[in-house]
């Protein structure tokens, strides 16, 4: 995707930031972050993503429909065909896209397209064809990073289970990749005020669905 992506002006902000955060990240951890292009295991199961990842990723559908047509087909081929296969165990509402938010919802999603490769995965290069587009998930995969571990001792560093192999937990917590999760909260709150919330998977985003509200 080599033009530039016209990004929603609230969400610029938060990418720049996320990509300067990845770049410190990436200097600090040195050789102990093996990510690479063409590695790929980060790019299969599905997983749930946000507004803004929805719009980011549609903004850079619409770059590509423009400017690299065969490629953007290529990638709602392989996004109809997920739908085609995965749809009817979509733990949602197909025609949206939107994810379930009950308790059934969230634990049938646990199970849901584990294997799947993302649509955006080009089988053939290993690479991402909507790179500067990807969503947060993505961005944050790889480096340490502080997570919610649902008990009372707080956040804890999780990171790709390729990376930092045999290294200290000091040096982890050295190499933390910082998230803005408060500007990114509040971008999400002002898009739920004008009605778009919910989440969704990356298939659904690419053919240009889950831009509602849960409530229809």
């Amino acid at each position: 995707m080599d033009a530039e992506m016209e990004l929603p002006a609230r969400d610029s902000q938060l990418v720049q930031i996320m990509k300067a955060s990845l770049a410190d990240a990436t200097r600090r951890a040195g050789e102990w972050l093996v990510c690479r292009p063409g590695c790929t295991q980060c790019c299969y199961g599905a997983f749930a993503i946000n507004q803004l990842d929805v719009m980011r990723l549609q903004a850079g559908m619409n770059v590509l429909r423009s400017t690299e047509p065969g490629r953007a087909g290529g990638i709602e081929r392989r996004a109809q065909r997920w739908i085609d296969e995965h749809g009817r165990d979509f733990p949602g509402d197909p025609a949206t896209g939107l994810l379930g938010s009950s308790d059934a919802d969230r634990e049938r999603f646990e199970e849901f397209a584990n294997d799947a490769a993302c649509p955006a995965l080009d089988p053939a290069t290993g690479l991402c064809d909507v790179y500067q587009a990807r969503p947060m998930a993505c961005r944050i995969f790889g480096p340490p990073v502080a997570m919610d571990a649902g008990d009372d001792d707080g956040p804890a560093l999780a990171h790709c289970e390729l990376c930092f192999v045999g290294v200290s937990a000091a040096e982890v917590a050295a190499c933390e990749m910082r998230v803005p999760q408060e500007l990114e909260q509040g971008l999400l709150d002002d898009l739920e005020h004008e009605g778009l919330r919910g989440e969704t998977v990356v298939a659904f985003a690419l053919m240009g669905s889950c831009g509602g509200s849960e409530d229809g």
